[in-house]
């Protein structure tokens, strides 16, 4: 039978099942990335941020079309991680402006708001690239627009949509010649082809290969907690540490303690309790209340390197809701200016506050940060106007969505490294105007060279360097300069390609798993190499690159 309209429950059923066939195979949108950093992150970040606007959407079921998209793309936006997660909360942020003020929508509709989600994407990018999630979106749109222009059955648009998605992806290659040099499609196009086959799924009333069954009972099934603040005394509080945190596997301290979700789970409850545990085969999240969090952390790091540390005073935290209920505190006036840097490792972070950022928010390679979790650091710094510095090309552009949405004046340094953000900070001057700050920060940029090593995760070739996975690689800039099995090789490499005789200071910063005999003997190399430039040498504490340098 024909579906000519489409309400609210049936587009919740949609999202549920296009986040859920996502989730399944975001691992396969990750394996499709270019680069052979150990990032890994188109996947991750398209699931994530789709799955906050699930969430959304499970939160808010309503036969209202335009009220549960509107519920999707705040979903997706908070919760958005990385370029892919951004365009993703993009296309659904427009899609949902156009049906907005409609309880159902028709099939010319559905293909119109399908195009609009494409035109506020595109918006949304500085400068966008074809070959990527952007054209597969356009193309798929198209073709919806073309097809409803005789076809009223919504089933049949989303059919002919997903096909033209399909096509479209295979074509990215003669689009992008990196994926054609690689033999890969590209990654964002291929998550957003899963999403949409969950939604042609569930509009047929079908499950897709691996997605669970979502009932419109589960859909509308939602829990609602009261808070019990003021019933309860510090006294009452046994354990008063909210601990939060993740365990990153490390396969030499894994080997030594096999790693086993329920007996993990068993000995971390004589700690606390509201004890949670979720783990695949890289990680292990931890929520728990405990009274002695350092002993929590001191266990879990048997098995790997804790990353996402976050430890809250709930005693504290009652009594300053006790406080406020009886004496509201006073409005803080806001400073004229504000820094906010991102930076992965804790010596890169204290780097970044000895020189002047108000806030710091853990992100980088392996983790996005959410347009949320900037905003919350924007607002926390209480300034008229707040710098933020993104330190990753990946999360220039949620900086972007975030300072669209602040509530005070945010201008976004478009720094692609730590290097650069380190620059820019010091290019800052709390006397000058807020347009003079910007133009030397951002002028600072290309003043260093960013130099970076790290190991491959697969075998490839990129611009004639052969890659062989577990390999070291040198990056100059972005672009692989040199691979090969030897550390010290690649360091040296990297650095004979980068240092030139103006240069004049290289700072190195080593990361969580260079020892001091690696960092002894890449200080030596860079003084005899090249002694006329003065060398500094920093604990960045950054995971997966032993090394970066900064080069100016």
């Amino acid at each position: 039978m024909a579906m000519t309209t489409l309400d609210g429950k049936r587009f919740a059923q949609m999202v549920l099942q296009g986040a859920t066939h996502l989730a399944n195979n975001a691992k396969t949108v990750d394996a499709l990335n270019v680069f052979p950093v150990p990032d890994g992150d188109t996947g991750t970040n398209m699931n994530l941020s789709m799955t906050s606007g699930a969430k959304e959407v499970k939160n808010h079921v309503s036969d209202h079309i335009g009220k549960v998209a509107g519920a999707l793309a705040k979903g997706l936006l908070m919760g958005a991680r990385g370029n892919s997660g951004v365009i993703l909360s993009q296309l659904f942020r427009g899609f949902a402006k156009a049906i907005e003020q409609k309880s159902e929508i028709n099939s010319k509709e559905f293909a119109a708001a399908l195009e609009a989600g494409v035109q506020t994407a595109y918006k949304a990018v500085m400068k966008p690239v074809e070959g990527t999630i952007l054209t597969v979106a356009k193309d798929a749109a198209k073709r919806a627009v073309d097809v409803a222009k005789k076809e009223t059955n919504i089933v049949t648009v989303m059919e002919e949509t997903l096909k033209e998605a399909k096509a479209s992806l295979k074509r990215t290659p003669d689009l992008l010649p990196v994926l054609k040099k690689v033999g890969v499609v590209d990654s964002g196009g291929q998550g957003l082809v899963f999403v949409y086959e969950g939604f042609l799924a569930a509009l047929k009333g079908e499950t897709v290969a691996q997605a669970e069954t979502v009932s419109m009972e589960q859909l509308v099934r939602t829990e609602h907690h009261r808070s019990v603040q003021s019933h309860i005394s510090a006294e009452d509080i046994e354990f008063g540490y909210c601990t939060e945190f993740m365990v990153k596997f490390e396969q030499d301290k894994v080997a030594k303690h096999p790693f086993r979700e329920e007996t993990f789970r068993q000995d971390l409850s004589r700690f606390g309790d509201s004890l949670l545990v979720i783990a695949d085969d890289e990680v292990v999240k931890v929520h728990i209340h405990a009274e002695q969090p350092g002993e929590v952390l001191t266990y879990a790091q048997r098995y790997g390197s804790l990353i996402n540390i976050k430890i809250e005073n709930m005693r504290q935290q009652h009594a300053n809701i006790v406080q406020q209920e009886v004496q509201p505190p006073k409005k803080q006036e806001r400073i004229p200016y504000g820094i906010v840097a991102v930076a992965m490792g804790d010596g890169i972070a204290e780097l970044f506050q000895s020189i002047g950022a108000h806030a710091v928010i853990e992100g980088g390679q392996t983790m996005n940060p959410s347009i949320e979790d900037i905003v919350k650091a924007i607002e926390e710094v209480n300034a008229e106007t707040v710098f933020v510095l993104p330190n990753n090309k990946n999360i220039i552009l949620a900086a972007q969505q975030a300072a669209s949405v602040a509530s005070c004046h945010v201008v976004v340094i478009p720094s692609k490294t730590v290097p650069q953000g380190m620059t820019a900070l010091l290019s800052f001057n709390p006397s000058a105007s807020k347009e003079e700050n910007e133009k030397a920060m951002t002028g600072a940029l290309a003043r260093v060279k960013t130099g970076q090593v790290t190991f491959a995760v697969r075998d490839t070739n990129i611009d004639g360097v052969e890659i062989n996975k577990d390999d070291y690689m040198g990056i100059a800039d972005g672009e692989i300069v040199v691979s090969h099995k030897e550390l010290a090789y690649v360091v040296e490499t990297l650095l004979i390609n980068m240092i030139g005789e103006e240069d004049e200071i290289v700072t190195v910063l080593f990361g969580e798993d260079a020892n001091d005999e690696q960092i002894a003997h890449v200080v030596q190399f860079i003084e005899r190499q090249f002694p006329h430039v003065e060398v500094e040498t920093h604990r960045g504490g950054q995971p997966l690159y032993p090394f970066i340098f900064a080069i100016e």
